[in-house]
């Protein structure tokens, strides 16, 4: 992750330190749960990533290098304390952008189609999805080249 901009509306903020830090880790707790948080489980049916060695959350490692955090500005609400808002789930749920782009990404190895990728997109994930995308390549470009020898 090289960069990330979020702009949150926060209404009037009381503490502005407090939501920036909500902000900013809701977003990386959302990264980790969308690419880096695997659960495993062995053939009893216990888990087996249930330590620090084996369960993978974020760390500083996965930190963009440029996190750049904006409040929306004139973003009162009228009818609550000081005029400010909630600060929870919204930055979680923003991390689906990274996954996406991840998916586009993997898509940009093949011909540009639906690119299936379960969550967490891990590196292992991504890796076969790379690999199932550029397999479709030569069917896509043999496709594409009967389709075009009967326009002659």
């Amino acid at each position: 992750m090289l960069r990330v901009d979020i702009l949150q509306d926060v209404g009037d903020s009381v503490s502005p330190l407090i939501d920036r830090g909500q902000i900013e880790g809701g977003y990386i707790q959302g990264l980790g749960w969308l690419t880096l948080e695997e659960l495993l489980w062995d053939q009893q049916g216990r888990v087996s990533t249930n330590g620090a060695s084996t369960y993978k959350l974020p760390s500083w490692s996965e930190l963009p290098e440029v996190f750049e955090v904006a409040f929306l500005e004139r973003a009162t609400e009228p009818d609550v304390i000081f005029g400010s808002k909630a600060v929870g789930e919204p930055p979680l749920m923003l991390a689906i952008s990274a996954r996406e782009a991840i998916r586009d990404a993997i898509a940009a190895f093949g011909c540009g189609g639906v690119v299936m990728l379960d969550s967490p997109a891990t590196p292992e994930r991504i890796f076969w999805a790379v690999r199932q995308a550029r397999s479709a390549l030569p069917i896509a470009r043999e496709v594409s080249a009967l389709a075009h020898a009967h326009d002659d």
